[in-house]
């Protein structure tokens, strides 16, 4: 029986005065006693003065039962139960007596709480009816609605309740105060150091050397915010193409995004760059800028500094690994870290021995699972370790791009700026423009510094090869720098130039032999006693100990970044001088036997650089022989430090070289560009070769654009006619690597029109568009208003597809229906603020996309013609229907996260139509059976993509769907065992895609689920 009835047939009027026997009557007082009144003394039937007995209570009882039957309308309970539940409530209104605890404790349990007491003290008996068993349980908590009430309006409750909170404060405060006593406050004593550590931080991270400035009377160091520049990092992501509709993935894509950035949308980054590339300047750059922001506590963990110990150090260990003179409050990086605000980067897993990277990679996960919530930045190396060693593990892989000529630009002006030499900058940049070889070797910070300062020094004078450019570094660093300060020897010890590089080369070669960019003061000095013998003027110059710190102090090249520790100040340095003392030495089969190691990497290349023809030609057959890609193409690469080479062995290199040649997929093409330009003379055009084999090749020659621009830009334009769509859209995609007016007119200009969309993202590309043949479809990136966008577009009326990216100035869309007649796609993506979606119904419009989350969807009903409709904002209403065009023959629709969060998919079967849904699912918001029931109701639908949280996706309430032939999870797919409902419910499926799953291994479990489709990666 329902509640609310029986509170019609147990009215309060009759009830309460029945109930309030139960109790005997209130006394004269407060009721202030020691100990509190229990229930047991307070009932009208226990104790000496007892004015109920329990025949009373049972007769009492009788006659609240009596007054339920008797009422008008449908029985409680069938009549022969009358006894037994009049016997039954009765023992529940004497357990009350029976009860530990008193009026104050009964109001606060609650009556259905005390109702559940009553009932587990006297249970109605077995054999009673559902129905006397309902009405028992709704008596009962009736009446104890009742009796707490009857308990609230005594007059010793209020002052006894206030009486009890009092003496539960006073507890309370009692205890606090204690804790306080014996806990220390952590919070002012770890807010006091922060106050020191931040600003210690900024100073000793804001600082980068420019190699060279100090040799005419200027500081070695320049502020950070002065030198820095900003970078790209990359990241080959699975995303959808640039004009393929949402949720169609074709393969991977570049993401671009300022280095600096990289841990704005992730809060795991493993980041790769070369040699020189700017890691280091990054992660003090982040460093200093987390530091004065405040938002995040940095910690830089250099590994080479952190390995030198037995074990990795624990948070309360960071700040001594790093000799950092502050002393923090006890447990302060682990309160930091706990919660969630620190920002740890973890810098050169490169330069520690590969045997150290898995005991590193440990530790690191360790602390992630330890202290989640924090940003996590790992640098390295490209070749240190295999691109997925942190995939599985939540990092985002970035690799930091090389210099581009506005990167050069901006690096140069910027140098000479903090030099203070700004007469040589036009001089410079002018030779970077004209000549090749210079301009190849200015792809990273490193190599444009040595640049510029070996500019200044040699007034115009410029080496042109690599060897050379370090060959006229180390003379510059070493012989010139004190000379020019007009400085003499210090403490007694001088090196002549030559004997410098005896020591720095045996030191470097020890490093490397080693596999560590580090090494105690004390095994520099014994390498260092080993050389004075060899070095004739070094007789009488002191020993060791005092030529070391004459190198540390003089050279340029070393450094002691700690307590008893030597090192150089690049690894590319070492590098260059292990592999020379390699070579002097005849060490040629430990160079070939450290191959492998990507430790030895550039120092196999110098090697090359710096050997007779004839080492040359052992080194190189010795690559060859191991017969393997890498080492194929590391001798590929040799071939550009090789002046004078035997024929044959060149020939032979070239030759095992093709056979990797075209590439036939991008991460080949990739491996290849590593080979460095001299690929692009040995890749084919494009007659004779696949369609995936002309996409390899112009993949690596986008890569190689940046070092090579005008080779590269020779290999894109055999392929500027090329009909294949990927192919198209890679070399339309590499616009921005080369020069804009030259690559828009020589490439882009003769690429097929069809399908392709050419991406402006810069002013100097939009005024390109007046240049070229008409473009039906553009994409624009940037805050422009209609009438900006009219200006770029020499024939608006061919314009048929527009996408609009990162435009906060579009504002009344009703403009662009004006400027663009002919329109039948218009994509807005992250455009805020555009409104008036009604107007566009006077376009041919087919296809929209509103990827912006609060976009205003007023008048998007209007829109009649659309067969293709992608949305990732609020959907407003209970149904689809009302926000959504429900006359529009809609083929493909496109739902984001929060597009269903008030409407779920109600309103679907308005659209008989639809061929391709998509959707995605939230677990606060599940899917409901009738969700499905709308998808179910949909004839045409034969493909459904979904993604989200599984949990959403309700697979129990999903129907049948004979209909739907192909199916795709857009992110990581739940687990196959969790699918096993929902491919009974598709029995018609013939593709299953999956995401993230890059191995034959991981999609067999699927192909068991989904016997009858092909499963395949997206």
């Amino acid at each position: 029986m329902d509640p609310t009835v029986l509170g019609g047939k147990l009215a309060s009027a009759l009830v309460a005065p029945l109930l309030k026997k139960l109790f005997r009557a209130e006394g004269p007082g407060a009721g202030l006693v020691d100990k509190p009144v229990r229930l047991s003394a307070l009932v009208s039937f226990r104790g000496e003065k007892r004015t109920l007995t329990e025949p009373d209570v049972h007769r009492l009882a009788g006659r609240i039962v009596a007054q339920a039957v008797d009422s008008p309308g449908e029985p409680p309970f069938p009549a022969d139960e009358q006894t037994a539940v009049t016997d039954t409530l009765a023992r529940r209104l004497l357990a009350i007596g029976d009860l530990d605890m008193d009026d104050v404790q009964a109001v606060r349990l609650g009556h259905r709480e005390l109702a559940k007491r009553l009932h587990y003290a006297a249970p109605p008996p077995d054999g009673l009816s559902t129905d006397s068993c309902h009405f028992l349980d709704h008596a009962t908590e009736w009446a104890c609605l009742n009796i707490l009430e009857f308990f609230t309006r005594r007059s010793t409750f209020v002052a006894r309740t206030l009486i009890e909170q009092t003496r539960a404060q006073a507890e309370l405060i009692a205890k606090v105060d204690e804790l306080i006593t014996r806990t220390p406050r952590p919070g002012s004593r770890d807010a006091a150091f922060e106050r020191r550590y931040l600003p210690y931080v900024a100073e000793r991270h804001n600082h980068i050397t420019i190699y060279g400035i100090d040799l005419r009377d200027s500081p070695d160091r320049w502020p950070l915010e002065v030198a820095y520049l900003s970078l790209e990092a990359t990241s080959g992501e699975e995303t959808a193409a640039a004009d393929a509709p949402p949720g169609e993935h074709t393969g991977a894509a570049t993401v671009r995004l300022p280095a600096e950035e990289a841990l704005g949308s992730h809060d795991r980054v493993l980041l790769r760059g070369d040699a020189g590339s700017g890691k280091t300047t990054l992660v003090q750059w982040l460093a200093v800028t987390a530091a004065r922001d405040g938002a995040r506590i940095p910690f830089v963990l250099p590994l080479r500094t952190l390995i030198r110990a037995d074990s990795l150090p624990t948070p309360s260990g960071f700040l001594t690994a790093v000799s950092c003179p502050l002393t923090p409050p006890e447990g302060w990086a682990e309160r930091v870290l706990t919660a969630g605000r620190g920002l740890v980067l973890v810098d050169g897993l490169d330069e520690i021995p590969a045997a150290d990277r898995h005991r590193t990679r440990d530790w690191l996960l360790a602390l992630i699972h330890a202290f989640p919530g924090n940003h996590w930045l790992l640098t390295s190396r490209p070749t240190a370790v295999r691109p997925d060693w942190l995939a599985g593990e939540g990092f985002r892989e970035l690799t930091l791009t090389p210099m581009r000529r506005a990167d050069v630009r901006t690096f140069v002006h910027r140098w000479h700026a903090a030099a203070r030499a700004p007469e040589y900058e036009t001089q410079l940049l002018d030779s970077l423009r004209t000549k090749r070889d210079l301009a190849r070797l200015a792809t990273n910070p490193l190599m444009c510094g040595l640049i510029c300062a070996l500019h200044r020094e040699r007034r115009g004078y410029l080496p042109t090869g690599r060897k050379e450019l370090y060959d006229a570094a180390l003379g510059m660093l070493l012989a010139r720098r004190d000379r020019e300060r007009g400085m003499g020897s210090v403490d007694g010890a001088e090196l002549g130039e030559e004997a410098q590089l005896e020591v720095l080369q045996r030191l470097a070669y020890a490093l490397v032999l080693s596999g560590r960019t580090e090494m105690d003061l004390e095994t520099a000095e014994d390498i260092v006693a080993r050389c004075l013998p060899v070095i004739a003027p070094a007789s009488g110059q002191g020993d060791a100990g005092a030529l070391l710190r004459t190198l540390l102090l003089r050279s340029g090249l070393l450094r002691q970044p700690g307590e008893g520790v030597v090192d150089f100040v690049h690894r590319t340095f070492q590098d260059y001088l292990g592999a020379r003392y390699a070579v002097e030495e005849g060490h040629l089969g430990v160079l070939a036997g450290h191959a492998d190691d990507s430790l030895w990497e550039d120092v196999i290349r110098m090697a090359v650089a710096h050997a007779r023809p004839r080492e040359r030609a052992t080194l190189l057959r010795r690559l060859l022989a191991a017969d393997t890609p890498r080492l194929t193409l590391l001798a590929l690469a040799c071939l550009e430090h090789a002046a004078a080479l035997d024929p044959g062995v060149r020939a032979e290199v070239e030759e095992r070289a093709g056979t990797l040649i075209p590439p036939r997929t991008t991460p080949e093409a990739r491996a290849l560009a590593e080979a460095g330009p001299l690929v692009l003379e040995l890749l084919p055009g494009p007659e004779g070769l696949t369609a995936q084999e002309a996409h390899g090749v112009v993949v690596t020659a986008s890569l190689l654009g940046a070092e090579e621009d005008q080779s590269a830009l020779a290999v894109l334009r055999r392929f500027r006619e090329h009909p294949d769509l990927d192919v198209r859209r890679q070399i339309a995609g590499t616009w921005s690597r080369f020069d804009t007016h030259e690559f828009a007119v020589d490439v882009l200009d003769h690429l097929e029109r069809d399908d392709l969309t050419v991406v402006c993202e810069s002013a100097e590309q939009r005024a390109m568009l007046h240049l070229m043949r008409p473009w039906a479809n553009l994409r624009f990136d940037g805050p422009l208003t209609a009438a900006e966008l009219l200006d770029c577009v020499p024939e608006p009326a061919e314009v048929r597809f527009l996408d609009l990216r990162n435009n906060p100035s579009l504002g009344y869309l009703g403009e662009l229906q004006a400027a663009f007649p002919s329109l039948t796609g218009l994509w807005l993506q992250r455009c805020p603020g555009t409104f008036g979606l009604s107007r566009l119904a006077e376009l041919p419009l087919t296809d929209l996309v509103v990827f912006d989350r609060g976009a205003d969807f007023t008048g998007l009903g209007k829109l009649n013609k659309l067969t293709l409709l992608s949305i990732d904002g609020n959907v407003p209403g209970d149904c689809l229907a009302d926000t959504l065009p429900a006359d529009a023959p809609l083929r493909r629709l496109f739902l984001g996260m929060d597009s269903i969060h008030s409407t779920g998919l109600r309103g679907l079967a308005r659209w008989p139509t639809l061929q391709s849904l998509t959707f995605g699912v939230s677990g606060r918001t599940p899917l409901s059976a009738e969700d499905w029931s709308e998808v179910a109701a949909l004839p045409a639908l034969t493909a459904l993509s979904l993604y989200g949280q599984p949990e959403g996706y309700a697979q129990g309430a999903v129907p049948e769907l004979p209909g739907v032939r192909s199916l795709q999870f857009l992110v990581e797919p739940p687990p196959p065992e969790s699918l096993r409902l929902l491919a009974s419910r598709l029995p018609g499926l013939r593709t299953l895609g999956v995401s993230k799953l890059d191995s034959e291994e991981f999609l067999a479990p699927y192909a068991e689920i989904f016997p009858t489709a092909e499963i395949i990666r997206i």
